[in-house]
């Protein structure tokens, strides 16, 4: 996972978040990998101890080789029909302004659960340290089922 998000525009994290992320959170983490066995996807998301209904995710990545072939479609929807997520009723995240992908990814998961997407201000990019980290919309998908 580190190797696939640092080779990634994706906001980088240490090696030791996607080892804990896999360890603590297993029942919310999803990775998809190729015939070779090589990962081409992962998940990385948690329910909120406040939250016992939604899944947030945190994370979401695929290899160049494997994206426009809805790999992270199939990792989302996977994620929100497992046993463990069956009391599960809202998806949220935060997606930057920019970030269209992801964007559509939730409005499309949305779409084919026949259910909302609300976007909302999240994080204004005064909060991130540096300049150059946009602000973070969340998006609220459900209700789920």
């Amino acid at each position: 996972m580190w190797e696939l998000v640092n080779n990634s525009t994706l906001d980088q994290n240490s090696a030791y978040k996607y080892i804990m992320m896999c360890d603590f959170f297993a029942e919310t983490c999803v990775v998809a990998k190729d015939d070779e066995e090589k990962l081409v996807g992962f998940i990385t998301a948690f329910i909120p101890p406040t939250k016992p209904d939604v899944v947030f995710v945190w994370q979401i990545g695929v290899d160049p080789s494997q994206r426009g072939k809805g790999l992270a479609s199939q990792m989302l929807n996977e994620l929100v029909q497992r046993q463990g997520a069956k009391d599960i009723r809202y998806v949220e995240a935060t997606v930057t302004p920019s970030n269209k992908a992801s964007q559509s990814l939730f409005r499309r998961l949305a779409r084919d659960h026949d259910t909302n997407c609300e976007v909302l201000d999240c994080f204004s990019e005064e909060l991130f340290p540096g300049d150059n980290h946009e602000e973070e919309l969340a998006f609220r998908i459900g209700p789920l089922r």
